[in-house]
């Protein structure tokens, strides 16, 4: 397979970045989509003006999906590496209990139970000496 992995559901973007200080970043994202930049190293600003907001390591910005924009523009403050992800929205209920996420309470509830009753998959554990 070539290329990135699609699904027509939820068409994701899904890239990691490294932009040197002062340079930027353009990508087209779908209208509507929910998106997000996630900087794990340096700084970097989105938009310009009033509406410029700068994210520093180990945080995320949302990014709106009012669908007037088309993507997104982002320049490197200090050298940076950030995640873009972004996606159709699903517009499903969420349910979630620590790291569980399913669609109802109910659903919780029952993967609570088959965790706990050794339901999940499991894999071998290697040792070396």
């Amino acid at each position: 397979m070539a290329g990135a992995i699609t699904r027509p559901v939820t068409e994701p973007v899904y890239l990691d970045v490294h932009l040197p200080a002062g340079q930027t970043f353009a990508q087209a994202l779908p209208a509507g989509h929910n998106a997000f930049v996630y900087v794990y190293r340096g700084e970097v600003s989105i938009g310009s003006g009033d509406d410029r907001a700068v994210i520093e390591a180990q945080r995320m910005g949302v990014l709106d999906n009012a669908g007037q924009s088309d993507g997104v523009i982002v320049r490197a403050e200090a050298d940076a590496r950030f995640l873009l992800i972004a996606g159709q929205p699903l517009n499903e209920p969420i349910a979630q209990y620590g790291p569980f996420v399913m669609n109802t309470q109910e659903q919780i509830y029952q993967t609570l139970a088959d965790f706990r009753d050794g339901r999940f998959a499991t894999s071998a554990a290697t040792t070396s000496a």
